[in-house]
């Protein structure tokens, strides 16, 4: 196993002081391993009861690894060397950070943005199968992008059955719908783990193994990390992390994650949606915030921020105040972290296994797709920006003009949330913007792509403190796509998550900011121009 390290500073390293010797006594590891469901208060103990099973799924994942394998070498017998996967959240997540830091290639589709989807079908098709990844087996975004493709292998003359892969819990509409069809291969997950803990069950396993990670080395990682977990020692990493991440006092809420040379690609997105989901409700939580080395956030020294350092095993590092520092290979981390959350949920009296304010903005989504009204009309338009905005806009007639009035509505425990509905491959670029608006702020800004952050942050901005205000920014597509068998398209698909989530977040009382770039590349420029110059205090 990789070496493990932890180390903390200041407020962190007081909470770790201050609970752990108790978590210690009350047996709190031992007591998670044992799936002892009592461990979050009496509300929580029902969805507890179905939600233990990621304690060993390090071990019980071990059967699986000899059939993703097997099906690996038949479908490259069959001319397959590139692997799709059609999930959202927790089910594409894990996926992502682990073929990305093993160097495999995976087209992780997480998105419903009609040019993003595009690309994807048109990325050698005929070498192409697809892993249709869903839990409850009627995730529309994932539904949607299963019937888009198996309705472009048919048209490109290939047997559309042979070139599909689910993974589902075991009963599911999903489940029974591709054995009835005769898709090429169905792997049932553990019903009794959530999404967002999923990351070492066939959810993680199927798409990296078929995309060539070594899965085993991964389940052999975590399995021994597991043992360490298990115990109640004053050292035990998880139960230290978990302290410092739900025990400050008052709460540093704000976590920012910054990568300094961990060796993994893109964890921080993963545990993002983890503590994001798993901890904003009844109006507390912990906001993950993704940042770059350096970055406002890391540096300000907010009073509400805690900064974790994702560091190398050998790295010498000199924490500032208020600083975590955790090191370890992936495989481990990934049970530290998920530990580590269930841990600051009993510290924060939450069930840290629901996710109640998430459907919110389906069911809003739902109802805008069935009734399709029109569009609310823009306050302005600036350029290739349509701007749309709550009476709180007053007399801004520019996009620099509603910017700024948008963050004058920051608190000072506040953040800035940046909602991108749009190609996050091809649009890349934008997410330069979250560096700029937390100088131009000294808050916490957090950007997320659209709409897969719904299944992360989304609950968070929610369910967490009333404290955020919101840039949401969609886009006309060039040409939309069509979704077989469905009377909406992928283009009035994205629209109607974006304005349902939109409408919950105003039915809560926070400020959003919609811009509409009705030219992507044109809007896209002119956006990242308006915050650079409100960075440089224009």
């Amino acid at each position: 196993m990789s070496t493990l390290s932890f180390d903390a500073s200041g407020a962190a390293r007081q909470a770790v002081e201050e609970n752990v010797a108790q978590l210690v006594e009350d047996k709190i590891a031992s007591r998670i391993f044992a799936k002892d469901h009592t461990l979050w208060g009496k509300d929580a103990e029902s969805e507890s009861a179905i939600r233990l099973g990621w304690v060993e799924a390090a071990s019980v994942s071990q059967p699986l690894v000899p059939q993703i394998l097997e099906l690996r070498d038949a479908l490259k017998a069959d001319g397959v060397t590139h692997i799709v996967l059609a999930g959202m959240g927790g089910s594409s997540l894990a996926p992502e950070v682990i073929t990305r830091t093993a160097g495999v290639e995976l087209t992780v589709l997480d998105s419903t943005d009609p040019e993003q989807v595009s690309a994807a079908l048109a990325d050698r098709l005929s070498e192409t199968a697809i892993v249709v990844s869903s839990k409850s087996g009627s995730t529309l975004e994932t539904d949607s992008q299963r019937r888009a493709f198996e309705q472009a292998f048919t048209d490109a003359g290939l047997d559309a059955k042979s070139r599909i892969v689910v993974v589902t819990d075991p009963g599911s509409p999903l489940d029974k719908a591709s054995r009835d069809a005769g898709y090429r291969a169905v792997f049932n997950a553990d019903p009794n783990v959530g999404g967002r803990y999923s990351a070492l069950t066939a959810f993680g396993l199927v798409p990296s193994g078929l995309a060539g990670v070594d899965i085993q080395a991964l389940l052999d990682e975590a399995e021994e990390a597991a043992e360490v977990l298990a115990d109640d020692a004053a050292e035990n990493i998880g139960l230290e992390l978990g302290a410092a991440l739900g025990g400050t006092k008052p709460l540093r809420n704000k976590i920012v994650i910054v990568d300094e040379g961990s060796g993994i690609v893109g964890f921080a997105d993963w545990a993002e949606q983890l503590i994001a989901e798993s901890t904003g409700k009844i109006g507390t939580g912990l906001l993950p915030v993704v940042a770059e080395p350096g970055s406002p956030e890391v540096t300000g020294g907010a009073a509400d921020v805690l900064v974790v350092r994702l560091v190398a095993a050998d790295a010498e590092v000199d924490l500032a105040e208020n600083q975590v520092a955790v090191a370890g290979g992936l495989g481990s981390q990934m049970m530290v972290w998920e530990f580590a959350t269930a841990v600051a949920g009993r510290l924060l009296g939450i069930n840290p296994f629901d996710q109640p304010d998430v459907e919110a903005a389906k069911a809003a989504a739902r109802g805008l797709l069935d009734a399709r009204p029109e569009a609310t009309p823009a306050n302005f338009v600036d350029g290739a920006v349509e701007v749309r905005g709550g009476s709180w806009l007053g007399s801004a007639s520019s996009l620099d003009e509603a910017l700024t009035v948008l963050l004058g509505q920051l608190g000072s425990d506040g953040y800035l949330s940046v909602q991108a509905y749009l190609d996050r491959l091809g649009q890349a670029p934008l997410a330069d913007i979250r560096s700029g608006l937390a100088a131009r702020t000294g808050r916490p800004v957090t950007f997320g792509w659209g709409p897969r952050f719904l299944h992360s942050t989304g609950q968070f901005h929610k369910g967490g403190p009333a404290v955020g205000v919101f840039l949401q920014i969609t886009a006309d597509a060039a040409e939309d796509l069509a979704i077989p068998d469905r009377p909406f398209s992928f283009g009035q698909l994205i629209a109607a998550q974006a304005a349902g989530d939109a409408q919950v977040l105003a039915g809560h009382g926070r400020p959003v900011l919609r811009l509409h770039l009705t030219d992507r590349a044109a809007g896209v420029e002119q956006l990242r121009t308006a915050v650079a110059s409100l960075s440089r205090g224009n």
